[in-house]
């Protein structure tokens, strides 16, 4: 249900002149061709409201709801983008209200042309904005979308999936830049190792760490460093410091027997000799 209501405004001479304004009930349900047409009158009538009065926000919501259809028609662009269309919508409707504060009714142009590109880009600034999962540089965020256009339109066009070539040839890019674009995807999205994964019930619980986890070989020393430190305990001063600066510092035979005055063969029989001892100590543990 549509009524009207008449508002005043004040002209520069101080006189008082009223307008009618529609008052409309539920904006959000108008037909485009009736909101477009309303568009208009709300836009001039809006230059000329004081802000912050109660006409000036009537006018200004009453315009956001008539174009809602702009958002959802936008919106529908990023179906394929992963992120719920709730969300998206959301996020267009701040283009939106960015497009009708923005707006001059003096210039030759349709609403509609002026606010479509302003709700694209708030939409498209959210996702390169938040929906990486791991960032990676803009170049390749866009090249991310142009890679999705040119998979499915050669899918859809020669029924398989593309190669490399055909996306390079396509997107007039060398084959290097498509495989580094395909990469960068990569970063879109990203799950939780504790994420549960799909299965028959009985396997509810199964996280993706289970599946794509591997034993780690350096693990099996952590019982080697357990079992070696007493026998190392027991070792000498000075035979403990040989260890060290042999297998710590790294240091040559040579350079341990000049720290010690000893010679590098004796030098040599010492750290044979301590080896053994552990090594043997340890055949023993086990």
């Amino acid at each position: 249900m549509t009524v009207t209501t008449r508002i005043g405004t004040t002209t520069n001479s101080g006189t008082e002149t009223s307008e009618v304004l529609p008052r409309i009930a539920e904006p959000q349900k108008l037909a485009p061709q009736d909101a477009r047409g309303l568009t208009g009158q709300f836009l001039d009538r809006l230059a000329v409201l004081e802000e912050g009065t109660p006409e000036h926000q009537y006018a200004r919501n009453t315009l956001i709801e008539m174009n809602m259809s702009l958002v959802r028609f936008a919106a529908r662009r990023f179906r394929g983008s992963g992120q719920a269309m709730e969300d998206v919508v959301q996020v267009g409707i701040i283009g939106l209200i960015k497009a009708i504060d923005r707006f001059e009714v003096s210039r030759d142009v349709q609403f509609t042309s002026f606010a479509v590109p302003y709700i694209i880009g708030e939409i498209k600034r959210f996702f390169r904005d938040t929906s990486w999962a791991v960032h990676v540089p803009r170049r390749l965020q866009e090249a991310r979308t142009e890679l999705a256009k040119a998979t499915e339109e050669l899918a859809s066009r020669l029924g398989r999936a593309p190669r490399v070539a055909e996306l390079a040839a396509l997107m007039n890019l060398t084959e290097e830049q498509v495989v580094e674009a395909q990469v960068a995807a990569n970063g879109y999205l990203s799950s939780s190792l504790d994420a549960t994964v799909g299965g028959d019930a009985d396997e509810s619980d199964a996280t993706l760490s289970e599946f794509i986890g591997e034993e780690d070989p350096a693990l099996e020393l952590v019982e080697d460093f357990h079992a070696l430190a007493p026998l190392v305990a027991e070792l000498d001063e000075r035979q403990r410091l040989i260890l060290h600066l042999r297998f710590v510092e790294e240091l040559t035979q040579a350079e341990i027997g000049t720290r010690l005055g000893i010679s590098q063969m004796h030098v040599s029989r010492l750290i044979s000799r301590t080896v053994a001892r552990l090594r043997a100590g340890m055949l023993t543990t086990s």
